[in-house]
C-alpha cells in the first residue's frame, strides 16, 4: 500500500496560535500510532505568528518543544515562500484555529494547490467563522436561536447622537443581561456578558476594537451548555451529547484552556428525547453552513422549559487529546488515532466534492 504524504499545517496568525500547536502535537502523535504509521508519512509545516511558512525541520522542533518561534526569528523577506516539501503533499490536515486559519482563507489557498484537505471548504469555513453569517444561515434553515442584533462599528464610534438611541433600542428589544461579541473571532475572544447600560457601552467599544461588525445576543437564564461532534458530509455522523459545567459567567477563553476550570460530562445526563433532538439539530446546523469533514456544534438547553437553542458551530475545533471534539468521538466509539485516519480518508475520498 502506498503511504499518503500528510502535510500537518499549524500555528498561524491568530490569537489561538498556541492552541493550534497543542492540537497539532496530538494529531502528530496519532499519526505515529501503529496503524497510521503504515498508512501515512507525516510532514509538519509551521506558520509563524508573522505568517512565515516553515518546513518539516523547524516545524518538528516547534512540535517537540510545544512553544512558538519568537517573532524576531522570522524572515519577512521570504514571508510568502513555501517550503519545497509542500509540493509533495497528497493530503493536508490544517489545524489552524481562529482568523486566517478556519475562516476560509487557508482553505482557499489549499484549494488552489489542488490537493485534498481535512475540513470544510471556503464557504463552510467562512460562514462558520462569521457569527452573523452563521446565524443568518441557521435562521434560513429554521433552527432555534436566541434573539440577536447586528451593530456596525460606525454606529458605535462615529456618531455620538446615534449611539444613545442604539443603546435604548437594545434595552427595549433584548434587555439585560446580554452578550456582546465580535462577529469574526474564535475562542470567546472579545466577548462580554453585560448586566447594565454602562457595561453594555463599554462592551460595545471593546468588541468594535476587534471587528467592524458586532453581534448582541439575548441571554437565556438557567441554561446548560451542551455540544455534539459531527463527522462526514451529506449524511454526517453525530456523536453523543456532551455537557460543559463551569463556575464563571460564560465559557470564556481562560475557562476553555485552563486545566480545572471546567468539567466535561460525556455523555451528558439528558433525557433520551432531548439528546436525540440535539443530535438532529447538530446535523441540520452542519448542513446549513455547508460544513464538511468535522465540526463541533454548541447548544443551550433550558431544563425548566425543555427549550433548545443553537449557539454556534465551530468548523475547526480544538483537537488535543482532552478537547471536547475527540472526547465526544471517543465516547461514541472512535478512538483518537482512528478519528484522525477517518478525517484524512474522508478528505481523500471526497477530494472532488
Amino acid at each position: 500500500m502506498t503511504k499518503q504524504q500528510v502535510g500537518l499545517l499549524f500555528g498561524g496568525r491568530s490569537g489561538e496560535h498556541e492552541v493550534s500547536i497543542s492540537s497539532a502535537r496530538a494529531i502528530a502523535q496519532a499519526l505515529l500510532s501503529a496503524d497510521n504509521a503504515s498508512r501515512y508519512t507525516l510532514y509538519p509545516f509551521y506558520i509563524s505568528k508573522i505568517g512565515q511558512w516553515h518546513g518539516p525541520e523547524v516545524a518538528q522542533g516547534v512540535l517537540d518543544s510545544g512553544q512558538p518561534l519568537n517573532a524576531e526569528d522570522g524572515d519577512t523577506v521570504n514571508l510568502w515562500s513555501f517550503p519545497p516539501e509542500a509540493s509533495q503533499m497528497t493530503v493536508w490536515f490544517p489545524i489552524l484555529h481562529g482568523p486566517n486559519g478556519e475562516d476560509g482563507t487557508i482553505q482557499g489557498l489549499l484549494q488552489l494547490m489542488q490537493v485534498p484537505f481535512v475540513g470544510s471548504g471556503v464557504l463552510g469555513s467562512a460562514v462558520g467563522m462569521d457569527k452573523l453569517a452563521m446565524k443568518s444561515a441557521f435562521a434560513q434553515a429554521g433552527l432555534p436561536q436566541v434573539a440577536y442584533r447586528e451593530i456596525r462599528r460606525h454606529e458605535i464610534w462615529s456618531n455620538p447622537c446615534v449611539f444613545p438611541k442604539l443603546c435604548d433600542e437594545i434595552d427595549a428589544v433584548l434587555g439585560y443581561p446580554c452578550f456582546v461579541k465580535p462577529a469574526n473571532l474564535g475562542s470567546s475572544v472579545g466577548i462580554s456578558k453585560v448586566r447594565s447600560r454602562s457595561e453594555f457601552e463599554a462592551a460595545l467599544d471593546n468588541a468594535a476594537s476587534y471587528d467592524r461588525r458586532v453581534i448582541v445576543e439575548a441571554a437565556v437564564a438557567n441554561v446548560r451548555e451542551v455540544e455534539c461532534a459531527v463527522l462526514g458530509t451529506d449524511n454526517p455522523q453525530v456523536s453523543v451529547v456532551g455537557e460543559i459545567r463551569f463556575e464563571g459567567d460564560f465559557y470564556d477563553y481562560e475557562t476553555k484552556y485552563t486545566a480545572g476550570q471546567a468539567d466535561l460530562l460525556i455523555p451528558a445526563p439528558l433525557p433520551d428525547k432531548i439528546a436525540r433532538q440535539i443530535r438532529e439539530l447538530a446535523a441540520e446546523a452542519f448542513t446549513a453552513v455547508d460544513a464538511s469533514g468535522l465540526s463541533r456544534v454548541d447548544f443551550f438547553y433550558q431544563e425548566e422549559t425543555g427549550e433548545i437553542f443553537l449557539n454556534e458551530i465551530n468548523t475547526l475545533p480544538g483537537f488535543t487529546a482532552t478537547s471536547m471534539y475527540p472526547q465526544l468521538w471517543q465516547a461514541t466509539g472512535i478512538a483518537f488515532p482512528d478519528l484522525v485516519h477517518q478525517l484524512l480518508q474522508f478528505a481523500l475520498d471526497h477530494a472532488d466534492g
